[in-house]
């Protein structure tokens, strides 16, 4: 059950990276993320509110357990986390083509394997030392796809940011590891609604500092913002995304390493979407660049089963 759940999560997942290339395409990026964090904090307010004011939701999968500073401090520092991957990965998502993105953003799973490696301890198998080469193999060939665009990968801020977001998405993946391990396992075994609840308001929260204190002063002199119907898109997509992610780390047997590199499948909807509906180019050299990565995560599965 966990691993379709996982399956359900990419599907999803790939349908809010289109829906944020839509939303950021001319649209200036930091009050499009405030009004994401704003969407997405509205929808798990009402669970929050039923889960503490009445009983209505006791022994449902919505349900929002309660939890002084002892617990939230762990959220409070992933909202962190999280909120810095999409900072950069916004930006960098306005300006590279998402058939590009989709690929580096795939790769987070060697990223959270060399985390667990560098954190954990852990000794790597020859099939993910395979699915780590083929990871890298591919990001090389991204690079000699992304020079046609003119998309110089030394020396192009942008791919700098996705990079960077991606490397902070697996650190993400790894502080989830630990969030949701039980206190027998080393972790913390928080619940997972309150984890998603709460990160999503504190991001809020942090990002209308960001929106006051960097934006809102300059906004007559930067990229204009206008709505679309587009941004509410992201923040249903992204919300229901994560929902089924932690309600399948949650199930019994549910391995992290395995749900994060089903996860990074969202990238095959998504360079669907970068083709069909953005009309990018060079796609034959990028489909290879592709097909590389998700030959890098069938290694990285066989190897982690």
């Amino acid at each position: 059950m966990w691993l379709v759940l996982a399956f359900l999560s990419a599907t999803l997942l790939g349908f809010y990276d289109a829906f944020k290339k839509k939303a950021l395409s001319g649209n200036a990026v930091i009050p499009v993320l405030f009004l994401n964090t704003l969407f997405s904090s509205l929808i798990f307010i009402p669970f929050i509110i039923m889960s503490y004011t009445g009983t209505q939701l006791d022994g449902t999968i919505f349900h929002v357990a309660e939890g002084g500073w002892e617990v939230h401090k762990y959220i409070v520092l992933k909202s962190m986390i999280v909120l810095s991957s999409w900072t950069f990965g916004y930006f960098g998502m306005k300006h590279l083509p998402l058939t590009i993105v989709g690929p580096i953003n795939a790769t987070r799973p060697v990223m959270t394997l060399v985390g667990a490696l560098i954190v954990y301890g852990e000794v790597l198998n020859l099939y993910q030392w395979i699915g780590v080469i083929l990871a890298i193999v591919s990001f090389a060939m991204l690079s000699k796809s992304g020079k046609k665009e003119g998309i110089d990968f030394k020396h192009d801020k942008w791919i700098y940011f996705i990079v960077l977001a991606a490397i902070l998405g697996a650190i993400s993946g790894l502080y989830d590891k630990y969030l949701m391990a039980p206190p027998e396992n080393g972790g913390v075994g928080l619940d997972r609604m309150i984890v998603q609840s709460w990160y999503n308001i504190y991001q809020f929260f942090l990002m209308g500092a960001m929106m006051l204190m960097i934006w809102w002063p300059k906004k007559n002199s930067t990229t204009p913002f206008h709505w679309h119907w587009s941004i509410v898109f992201i923040s249903i997509f992204l919300s229901a995304a994560d929902f089924v992610y932690f309600y399948a780390l949650s199930l019994p047997g549910a391995m992290i390493s395995i749900v994060s590199m089903v996860r990074r499948g969202s990238v095959i909807v998504s360079f669907l979407f970068g083709a069909a509906i953005f009309h990018e180019k060079n796609l034959k050299a990028k489909f290879v660049d592709l097909l590389l990565v998700l030959l890098g995560m069938l290694f990285l599965y066989f190897g982690t089963k």
